[in-house]
């Protein structure tokens, strides 16, 4: 049966349009549609069936829609997908404790890339004398959000179905707090199928709404602006942002009122336009070696959230610079993990967002009516020779560039795009245009974050396309279903190596030292033998797919082939063979000890 066909069913044999809450799962499920909750995306699981129920009976399937997924991963990826087009959490029920071990790594990546979402957790009844034999036995614990605490922000096990509403409307506070981050919150099965002997009061979600990030202040601003003002080289780190067009262009006119050359990279989403006089700098997942050296001249560096601000100065020896910091993720950081990085050093540093920061700061360098002293001349990145003839295996840049020139008449945006590719084929021009990493840098992440992005991006004028590698591919192929299933149009072109590639180049670089062969590299590592067959395993989950691809010309009409069939609300994989190889930019970062 269709979803939608039952969701019609599911109405037409509920009795009212406004149930009253009868069960402790329904005031669950009433406080996830008060917060606004528009999908809970979810891989079925016995402990949560109470609210299960109440989503699918008691809110008739709608705010929150369930979005059911192959696996708890891709359960999470997608949420995460979602965060980075809209801003907004989306709700994620996992089941157990064997749900929430599977979610791990979707977790951890959505915790590095500080993005918000609110998982719901379920365990079997903590009333012992309500267990069922055996599995409510197994899937019961004392203390779940223990496995997670370490990249959550906040986690609860709330002990009654009205502490389980205070429980939510907390975790929805924290994990849309700067800095943004996913938050836990683990429901009793027995509380949920508890019949309600009263009905709280309804919620005012105005008077839980989450703080507004701290402003720097007017102090701050002036010493920094003058600071910038006064500086010959300054150069701007663009790091975190929002996805928002007024956003992009108070960074644009904040640069431009400097002359501050800026700096941005491939693990965040696109902040600032690739093709301004001010960004002569092709970017990457490791920025290259022209922008590390203006860094390195800069005598002012403003860091806008950027990411790993310690490591890119160490790498640029920019020590005689004076450097503004601005980002709040100092709250955020904690003992278990170090995906903190190191600690830079900085002479100004300011606890708030990087947007709220370039707000402050243009008003600051309009008041006090200076002229920039910068000394920067305008350049433009090198133009790039196009490449020649028809490589097979393809060429990442070869693969890059075909793609790319024929995506351009879609307005695509580009949800992810693999760690070879080269900067010289990233044309951004707004906040849409590319997404970022996926936070964590574990693979298997691709196919569900491009889901939901795919999702937040579904009734706009965008073309979502996810560039992959075949391993993430293959990790996270069914998260494929689910865009089908819910026809949410995604078109995916794997970026195929036949390898686990980036290992390949580790072990090179180990034989290299230890005087060992390296023709040795890819043993273990290879996914050459037997061949996956990626196509099929894309139409096995119900989408068109083609491939395997081996030439430019063939990659252009397929790509093209693939946009017009997401246009018209479709799901497309293409296969893309490319040869195993990256620039000397990505290996100069990959390969430092």
């Amino acid at each position: 049966m269709d979803e939608w066909e039952l969701a019609l069913s599911v109405t037409t044999k509920v009795a009212s349009a406004e149930n009253a809450p009868q069960w402790g799962s329904d005031l669950i499920a009433d406080t996830l549609r008060t917060i606004g909750f528009r999908y809970i995306s979810m891989t079925p699981g016995a402990s949560f069936r109470g609210l299960h129920d109440s989503i699918v009976n008691h809110l008739r399937n709608t705010d929150p829609q369930m979005l059911t997924c192959i696996h708890e991963e891709s359960a999470v990826a997608l949420a995460h997908g979602y965060a980075k087009v809209t801003g907004e959490p989306m709700a994620v029920a996992l089941h157990a404790n064997v749900g929430l071990m599977h979610a791990t790594m979707a977790i951890f990546n959505a915790w590095c890339d500080r993005v918000p979402m609110v998982l719901l957790g379920a365990t079997g009844p903590m009333d012992a004398t309500r267990r069922r034999p055996w599995v409510d036995w197994i899937h019961t614990g004392r203390d779940m959000g223990s496995l997670i605490r370490g990249y959550t922000k906040w986690d609860d096990q709330p002990c009654s179905p009205s502490a389980g509403v205070e429980s939510l409307l907390r975790a929805n506070q924290i994990a849309r707090t700067a800095p943004c981050g996913p938050t836990y919150v683990c429901l009793d099965a027995g509380d949920q199928e508890s019949e309600l002997t009263g009905v709280p009061d309804p919620v005012e979600l105005r008077r839980f709404q989450p703080p507004r990030p701290g402003i720097p202040s007017a102090e701050i601003a002036e010493e920094a602006a003058r600071r910038l003002l006064d500086a010959k080289r300054p150069v701007i780190l663009a790091g975190r942002s929002l996805r928002s067009q007024a956003a992009w262009d108070a960074r644009v006119r904040l640069a431009e009122s400097l002359n501050a050359r800026v700096v941005t990279d491939l693990r965040t989403g696109a902040c600032f336009p690739t093709v301004h006089p001010l960004n002569p700098y092709r970017p990457g997942i490791y920025i290259g070696q022209d922008a590390i050296d203006d860094i390195g001249r800069a005598d002012v560096a403003l860091s806008l959230d950027w990411i790993d601000l310690a490591g890119t100065l160490r790498q640029s020896g920019a020590t005689s610079a004076h450097v503004i910091h601005f980002s709040p993720d100092q709250y955020g950081h904690n003992g278990w993990s170090f995906d903190h990085l190191g600690v830079p050093e900085v002479d100004l540093f300011s606890l708030t967002t990087s947007d709220n920061a370039v707000s402050v700061l243009n008003e600051a360098v309009q008041s006090l009516g200076m002229a920039s002293r910068s000394e920067w001349r305008a350049e433009e990145a090198p133009p790039s020779s196009p490449p020649t003839g028809e490589d097979i295996p393809l060429s990442i840049r070869q693969f890059a560039t075909t793609t790319s020139s024929t995506l351009e008449e879609f307005r695509p945006t580009y949800i992810r795009l693999p760690i070879g590719w080269p900067g010289e084929c990233c044309s951004f021009e707004g906040p849409l245009d590319f997404l970022g990493y996926d936070g964590g840098g574990g693979i298997g992440s691709g196919p569900g974050m491009a889901v939901g992005a795919a999702l937040g991006l579904r009734g706009t004028d965008r073309l979502p396309v996810a560039i992959i590698g075949d391993g993430d591919f293959l990790m996270g192929a069914t998260a494929i279903w689910t865009a089908v299933r819910y026809r949410i149009p995604l078109l995916v072109i794997v970026a195929n190596n036949a390898s686990f590639f980036n290992d390949e180049d580790h072990q090179e670089k180990v034989a290299i030292e230890r005087g060992r062969p390296v023709e040795n590299r890819s043993i273990g590592i290879s996914l050459d033998g037997p061949v996956c067959d990626l196509a099929a395993i894309a139409r096995a989950q119900g989408a068109e797919a083609s491939g395997p691809i081996e030439s430019a010309s063939q990659l252009e009409g397929e790509v093209r082939k693939g946009a017009v069939h997401v246009r018209s609300g479709g799901v497309f994989v293409i296969d893309a063979r490319v040869a195993p190889n990256y620039g000397k930019q990505v290996l100069r970062g990959l390969l430092k000890p």
